[in-house]
């Protein structure tokens, strides 16, 4: 069980361009796009007691995903892309700090991206 934050995200490629930039312990789990009962669970008991963000696409199966972490997840915080990148691993860096910044999560400001 993880004791403090928890990003949910859809990809591995999402994972490895935050994991580049975040500069305090955070799980980030994926969901690799689709949503199974049996998966749902695992990221329930793996987000345990931690705070936990949701950080998906702004795409239709992102959107199609957030709606379903969101009723499983009732108290997640939720972090939005603009729509003009559509998805995470196209968001600028410098503007994926600033997203996790405004949520209280450390960046580290001295990666040259």
């Amino acid at each position: 069980m993880i004791i403090g934050k928890v990003i949910i995200v859809e990809g591995k490629t999402d994972k490895k361009r935050l994991e580049k930039i975040i500069a305090e312990p955070v799980e980030i789990i994926c969901t690799h796009g689709t949503l199974s009962m049996r998966k749902l669970e695992d990221i329930y008991h793996q987000a345990g007691d931690a705070d936990v963000y949701i950080f998906v696409d702004e795409d239709a199966s992102g959107k199609k995903l957030r709606s379903q972490l969101r009723s499983e997840f009732p108290n997640a915080v939720h972090l939005y892309t603009r729509r003009s990148y559509t998805e995470i691993a196209r968001t600028p860096y410098e503007y994926l700090m600033k997203i996790l910044r405004d949520a209280h999560i450390q960046v580290n400001e001295a990666v040259i991206l």
